[in-house]
């Protein structure tokens, strides 16, 4: 169901990114529980997919999860066009076009990374999309392509882009997509980093919003890029360990935390669960987005275990996500008891 809200600006100083397969509702409204602050990204959805598909299904979300951006796929500007629309309709605070997967599936479309090298259209869709909605609409990329001089592909992409339309935001991805050779999770791991290259194009073009993504592990690695740069986006460090998102709200906005702890948050999530499995929403479906919730504390391994033994099963209720919790309480318990004979 469409939901109407008032035209904001999100406050882009830190995000969680748009990640295919992970960054889904579920997923979304458990890293709202952690951060009420953090802007947060769906995974790449395309136009023609807003369009033509089951449309609550792929771009529903329940209303905790503002502020909210769309990710959208596509090359044609007046699809494109329509999809923001039908973004804007259902509620998004932002709309995004996906300039940087180089996924197989992606270059099939000849979208994605690959539109790198035609900033022209690039500018040419963005301009049609904004023209037909109130909330911004910003761009996600690379650093380059290939065998792509990154200076010379980014200053020049930016400039085109910045100049033939009215995006001013630029989320940058710190390393080049070798389309061709390396598989996604490759891309995202050999190509080297190159963070000062973004932060000269922040000097090159300040009155641009400049956005910093690409291998950032920790709140605290992410602070000093602020100094710099208009904000900075968490990836897959915050899908794999969640917890690092208790930090935002009063690391970076300087705002209380949401929770103290990872498993208040989950105590809280739990009505979510709930609410979800009212609607025969399966419950490997949320469960599997938690699973790295504990990484690094006592009862993290028997929790991933119970939950991915027992969620996926056809009879699975919140019971399974209850005794899930006690078994990591019940650990928390042993290990502060052998602390505290350690240092009796």
């Amino acid at each position: 169901m469409a939901r109407m809200t008032a035209a904001r600006t999100p406050d882009r100083r830190l995000s969680v990114a748009p990640m295919m397969d992970w960054t889904d509702r579920h997923c979304r409204a458990f890293h709202r529980e952690l951060s009420a602050r953090a802007l947060l990204y769906s995974e790449m959805v395309t136009a023609d997919a807003v369009i033509h598909g089951e449309r609550e299904r792929l771009i529903g979300y329940s209303d905790v999860e503002h502020p909210l951006a769309l990710q959208l796929g596509g090359n044609e500007p007046a699809k494109l066009a329509e999809a923001s629309k039908i973004a804007e309709d259902f509620g998004y605070d932002e709309v995004n076009l996906n300039c940087g997967c180089p996924s197989d599936r992606v270059q099939s479309g000849a979208f994605g990374a690959c539109l790198m090298r035609e900033p022209q259209l690039v500018a040419d869709c963005l301009a049609a999309m904004q023209d037909v909605v109130k909330i911004p609409v910003t761009v996600k990329h690379r650093i380059g392509v290939d065998e792509d001089e990154p200076r010379e592909r980014l200053f020049g992409f930016v400039e085109t882009v910045s100049k033939n339309s009215p995006c001013t935001v630029f989320h940058v991805h710190a390393r080049k997509a070798w389309l061709k050779g390396l598989s996604p999770k490759e891309n995202r791991e050999i190509p080297p980093l190159d963070y000062d290259l973004v932060h000269e194009l922040k000097k090159a073009y300040p009155d641009l919003l400049i956005t910093l993504n690409g291998g950032l592990e920790t709140v605290e690695q992410s602070l000093p890029h602020l100094d710099h740069l208009d904000g900075v986006m968490l990836g897959r460090a915050a899908y794999h360990d969640p917890s690092i998102l208790l930090q935002v709200d009063s690391a970076i906005y300087g705002a209380p935390a949401r929770h103290d702890d990872v498993l208040d948050a989950l105590k809280a999530y739990r009505t979510y669960i709930v609410s979800e499995l009212a609607k025969n929403t399966p419950l490997h479906a949320i469960t599997r987005h938690i699973l790295g919730a504990f990484n690094g504390r006592p009862g993290a391994r028997l929790w991933r275990r119970h939950l991915s033994e027992n969620a996926p099963r056809r009879e699975a209720d919140i019971q399974v996500f209850d005794e899930a919790l006690a078994i990591v309480e019940e650990q928390m318990a042993r290990a502060e008891a052998a602390q505290e004979a350690r240092s009796a």
